[in-house]
């Protein structure tokens, strides 16, 4: 007589090569697999349990007779709604938040019932009728009568927003988990293993730190403590001396010059390892300076390992990539899921994850729970989404273990106490005393010179040996370089030169620079990202004032002329108007001037231009309306999340990568990638080869026919070669006259 157990039909998750079924994955193995992993993902926010219920309840659709057909070459099967049924039925709202996860975990997150584009809303997979499931389902799945919410810290009036935030760190658990034990398993099949890496502790990268700034101790031993290396060493001690405090938020409030990148990342280190976190994340603004803040912490931590830090750009989408290439799995791996100990990435990257729907983007977001996380140039937080950002940074320190150091020579006015709605509350400052560092590390003059053409502006660089002009966009920078002509010592940078292009003129600055040889530079806002340079003068076309200290810490950068001839003029361009957003910070820039000018750049005085900053444009901080999307969906759980991923956009405008063929190292690569199969590590390769340009620009240069598409076969549009070498020069990188073009180039403003 057979036993119960031999007559249990036997139900798979995934298929093998044996006929027999000898090699197929058993559905209760791979749910079981997936829901301990989905827990142990959850561990840092107290969710194991609802997480290893999604993990249980994902492919539930699997244990009916049609998708048995399926894995025998039927005819697909929606396997995903039978579990967020379940959900529903046993435990009704806590449920319906796992239906959103149990739904999506392939196709993405949907809107709760309002249409989103090209995928039904939660209502409608709830209504459809699915496949009748076996009962071995209720023998082989154990699920508890109850399920409650984790203990979370409530913010007021943002209940919404926390428990769409929750359905998107278990989205984040749950498909990690599933991606994870199917790799292990095929990869099984082949009698491979899952390059996971062993990351070093970050005690080694602490002791890697301490080694390289036991060297800079020494080397400047001698210095007076109020020099400005000496001041640095006081930045530093200090804000490692707080390392005890509670996690939480903190802000570092150092002049520029400061040395705040290696000051924070020592801060990160004491203060993870005090706390138990386990990443640091860095989170920079600008994609044209992630190589050379990674580059810092690469040369760091060099000696513990190639994985150690983690750059990850959003140039390419990466999800579009294959990366099974010899032993890259595990770069692949720690890309998708930010498995590393250091990770540096960009502000779009990061808080737009935040807000994503698809699986490719919040993969991580698990990850990013338990670390501590630096806002480098804090200033910048995006304007018209800066509410929701902050309500995301917010729940970060507050239910994820996380901390933030908001790091920045301009604290934006963001706390309660800076008279803020609704603003950040407990920001600790852990740099000592930012009045009298500003004092001590004030190095320049600033005076605003009312206006100056282009005619003005040329003869000053012509007059001048050494002088820096930023201006607000790109087409103004050429203008201006052009009327001075390719002369001895002039250049321009823009970030239509590739990165690999600005770095060797960068080089060549500093070098003339160093000489004291003629050096005069139009450059756009780009120059004042972390780029280290030292000009005695430096003008800049109105903006904000955030943006003028960032210029101011391009002049006298060391210290070593006086204050009075060391100067940042702004200047008013009557050739040249200002873009909407940029001309609002401008008129609370020169609302301070009126008050400040004899200091326009003291903490008070920052403080002032946020206030009145955000008070012109509170009804534009959160101009999509998402928080208020998260309030209205809150009492039905009916959260629209396809329609807040699409509008949460810090760059609106789709921008297109286009490969340079710069030097011949790129044309190597571009060569490989013309025949590759695999294309992850040559992808990497090519970064400082790319120029973004938005979607517009993009259509006309290809129906120009002068880029051409790479792997048109097998990269579904992923990269373009620019093919055209005459609108590629060395002092303006892509640029282009012919009239067909110009068009085009009116959306190009940076």
């Amino acid at each position: 007589m057979l036993s119960i157990q031999n007559m249990r039909k036997t139900y798979y998750a995934h298929t093998g090569s044996d006929p027999e079924k000898s090699d197929w994955q058993r559905l209760s193995d791979h749910l079981h697999r997936v829901s301990i992993q989905a827990a142990e993902n959850a561990r840092y926010f107290g969710a194991e349990h609802i997480a290893e219920m999604c993990g249980l309840l994902h492919d539930l659709g699997k244990y009916s007779d049609e998708f048995a057909k399926r894995l025998e070459g039927g005819k697909r099967v929606d396997h995903a709604t039978a579990g967020s049924k379940v959900a529903v039925e046993k435990w009704q709202q806590l449920g319906k938040l796992l239906a959103y996860v149990v739904a999506g975990h392939h196709v993405g997150l949907a809107n709760g019932i309002d249409q989103g584009k090209g995928r039904a809303t939660l209502k409608e997979r709830m209504g459809r009728a699915i496949p009748e499931l076996g009962e071995v389902w209720k023998e082989e799945i154990t699920l508890p009568e109850q399920l409650n919410f984790p203990t979370f810290n409530i913010a007021e009036n943002q209940e919404g927003f926390q428990c769409a935030f929750l359905v998107r760190m278990l989205y984040s658990c749950l498909v990690d988990a599933d991606y994870l034990d199917t790799e292990r398993f095929y990869l099984g099949l082949e009698g491979k293993q899952q390059q996971r890496g062993k990351c070093p502790l970050l005690k080694e990268l602490r002791e890697r730190l301490d080694n390289h700034l036991s060297g800079l101790v020494a080397k400047h031993a001698h210095c007076d403590p109020k020099s400005i290396n000496g001041l640095r060493g006081r930045i530093l001690n200090h804000a490692r001396s707080q390392a005890w405090l509670e996690p939480g938020l903190f802000s570092l409030t150092v002049p520029t010059g400061g040395g705040k990148t290696l000051t924070s990342m020592a801060f990160a280190l004491d203060h993870a390892i005090a706390h138990q976190q386990r990443r640091v994340i860095y989170v920079i603004p600008f994609t044209s300076i992630i190589e050379q803040n990674a580059g810092v912490f690469r040369d760091l931590f060099k000696e513990l390992g190639e994985d150690v830090v983690l750059e990850h750009h959003n140039t390419f989408d990466d999800a579009g990539f294959d990366w099974r290439e010899e032993t890259k799995d595990k770069l692949r791996l720690a890309m998708e899921n930010w498995d590393a100990p250091v990770v540096v990435t960009t502000a779009v990257q990061f808080f737009e994850s935040l807000f994503a729907d698809r699986s490719s983007r919040c993969r991580k977001l698990h990850n990013i729970s338990g670390s501590v996380i630096i806002l480098d140039e804090a200033q910048m937080l995006p304007q018209k989404l800066l509410r929701p950002t902050m309500a995301a940074i917010d729940e970060l320190a507050r239910n994820y273990r996380c901390s933030v150091v908001l790091c920045t020579a301009t604290q934006p006015a963001l706390r309660c106490s800076d008279e803020f709605y609704n603003g950040f509350e407990k920001v600790r400052e852990i740099a000592p005393d930012p009045q009298q560092l500003y004092s001590q590390l004030d190095r320049v003059t600033v005076r605003h010179v009312g206006i100056q053409t282009d005619e003005q502006l040329a003869e000053q660089l012509r007059s001048t040996k050494q002088i820096l002009i930023i201006v607000n966009n790109r087409r103004h920078a050429r203008s201006l370089y052009d009327h001075i002509g390719n002369g001895d010592g002039h250049f321009h940078l823009t970030t239509l030169m590739c990165a690999k292009h600005r770095k060797e003129k960068l080089k060549k600055i500093r070098q003339r620079l160093k000489d004291g040889t003629p050096c005069k530079v139009v450059s756009t806002s780009l120059i004042e990202a972390g780029v280290d340079v030292d000009f005695p003068l430096v003008m800049r076309a109105e903006s904000g004032l955030d943006s003028i200290a960032q210029a101011a810490g391009r002049c006298n950068r060391e210290g070593v002329n006086a204050k009075e001839v060391s100067e940042v003029l702004i200047f008013s361009s009557p050739d040249w108007k200002a873009p909407p957003e940029l001309e609002q910070q401008a008129a609370s820039m020169r609302t301070v001037l009126r008050n400040h000018e004899g200091d326009l750049l003291a903490p008070d005085a920052i403080t002032t231009y946020f206030r009145d900053l955000f008070w012109r444009n509170e009804e534009l901080l959160d101009a999509k309306k998402l928080l208020k999307l998260h309030r209205d969906h809150y009492k039905r759980f009916s959260f629209p999340f396809q329609t807040i991923a699409s509008e949460y956009r810090i760059i609106e405008s789709f921008m297109c990568p286009i490969i340079i063929p710069f030097d011949k190292e790129a044309e190597q690569w571009i060569e490989r990638l013309y025949h590759a199969e695999f294309v992850g590590r040559i992808a990497k390769r090519l970064q400082p080869y790319l120029v973004q340009v938005p979607e517009r620009v993009f259509l006309a240069l290809k129906s120009a026919g002068v880029i051409a598409e790479v792997g048109a076969d097998r990269f579904n549009g992923q990269f373009w070669e620019l093919i055209n070498s005459s609108l590629y020069d060395d002092e303006a990188g892509l640029n282009w006259d012919d009239p067909i073009y110009i068009k085009a180039e009116q959306c190009v403003v940076s």
